[in-house]
Order: C-alpha cells, then sequence, then structure tokens
C-alpha cells in the first residue's frame, strides 16, 4: 500500500497481508509515520495481515474494533488510540503482534482499550499510555487472556498521576525464565515532552491492578 486506507463501518481484509511501500515504506521508529489503516470512530477492522514495512500500523480515531488483526513485523507502533473522549472504547480482539522494537499498542487519546485472546511475542511494551503528550488524559486499559513470548520489557505501563488504570488477568508468559517482564509500570507523565519518570511497579490496588494468579509463568 502506498496511501493509507480509510475504513468507515466494517472492513474484513480476509486474511490477506497488507504491507507499505512508497511513503508507507518505513519500518522504523519515526514519530509521525502515517497508517496503514485509519479508522473511523466506530469503524471495525477484522481479518488483516500487516506485514512488513507496516508503517504506523493502525490508527483509530475514536472508538474501533479490531478483530482477527495480525503485525507480523511492528513498525513503530501497531496501533494508535486517539479518541478524545473519556467514553472511547477500543477493543483488540483475537490476532497477535510480534517483533516491536517500541510499543505494540500506544494510546494517545482517552477512554478504555480492552485487549482480549491476544498473543504477543518479542516486545517493548504491549501497552503504553503517552508519557508526554501535548494533551494528556486518563486512560484504563483491560489485558485479559494475553500470551506473552519473551523477549520483552514491559506489559503495561500506565501514568499514575493522569488516574490511569491497568487490570490485567488471564496473562500466561513464556520465554521468561528470570522473569524479567515488568507485568505493570508506573509513571509520571507529563506534557512537556520530556521522557516521564518511572514511579514505580507491580501490583498496587490502584493503578497497576492484578493478582499474582492473574499471571501465569510458563
Amino acid at each position: 500500500m502506498t496511501a493509507t486506507i480509510q475504513v468507515s463501518g466494517s472492513y474484513d481484509g480476509g486474511l490477506r497481508r497488507y504491507y507499505g511501500s512508497g511513503a508507507l515504506g518505513g519500518d522504523g521508529q519515526d514519530e509521525d509515520q502515517d497508517p496503514v489503516f485509519e479508522l473511523a470512530d466506530g469503524a471495525v477492522l477484522k481479518n488483516v495481515v500487516l506485514g512488513a514495512p507496516a508503517a504506523d500500523g493502525v490508527h483509530c480515531l475514536g472508538s474501533c474494533t479490531l478483530q482477527n488483526v495480525w503485525w507480523q513485523d511492528v513498525g513503530e507502533d501497531a496501533a494508535t488510540f486517539k479518541g478524545t473522549s473519556a467514553s472511547a472504547r477500543y477493543l483488540v480482539v483475537g490476532g497477535g503482534a510480534r517483533k516491536a522494537d517500541d510499543k505494540v499498542f500506544q494510546h494517545n487519546g482517552a477512554g478504555t482499550l480492552t485487549i482480549r485472546n491476544f498473543q504477543v511475542a518479542e516486545f517493548g511494551k504491549l501497552y503504553r499510555s503517552c508519557g508526554n503528550c501535548d494533551t494528556q488524559y486518563e486512560r484504563h486499559v483491560v489485558i485479559d487472556n494475553v500470551r506473552v513470548t519473551g523477549p520483552g520489557k514491559v506489559l503495561a505501563g500506565v501514568n499514575a498521576n493522569y488516574g490511569d488504570t491497568a487490570t490485567l488477568s488471564g496473562v500466561t508468559i513464556a520465554g521468561d525464565s528470570g522473569r524479567d517482564i515488568t507485568v505493570c509500570e508506573r509513571f509520571q507523565g507529563n506534557t512537556s515532552g520530556a521522557e516521564p519518570d518511572k514511579i514505580g511497579s507491580g501490583p498496587d490496588g490502584t493503578y497497576c491492578r492484578y493478582s499474582a494468579s492473574g499471571i501465569t509463568y510458563k
């Protein structure tokens, strides 16, 4: 694809493989890359395989559903969620992603992202609430029934000072014998563009919501 595919309503890719070329040909970590798919508020994208290079993957401008979407080699981010309403709901159900040097799911907007029945391997962060966006929101993520294969760094990163929450259950982690993957990390977010400070990790019942029984190591 040389130009972003705009989706409103529902788009079924029939498990065809899409990848960028020309202006969408980047696979690096440059910010502000264009996505392969841009979803309008309420849109559904399903049965799509994103190959390499995948530029900036999928952008959701409001509530969206990503169903059975697979990222073979994540570029900058697999998907970015940009809705500005606290009532925005984003659902990633089924599918999987691998080879994400940095983030898989980037939450720049407001609302709640649910990641369910998903697999991720070889990644930096599965989910990150933007730590230094110009406009900050309270954000929430629910991670349920997700299979994780290392190496990886962090499952969920949230900004405690903006009231973010990460709720995790049914997570299975393989390939991490040293337990190097941080399940949930808390940051002090900002609007200055500076790298946010890490202020803690692990379950605290407030921002990082999970129990030891919700994480299984294989």
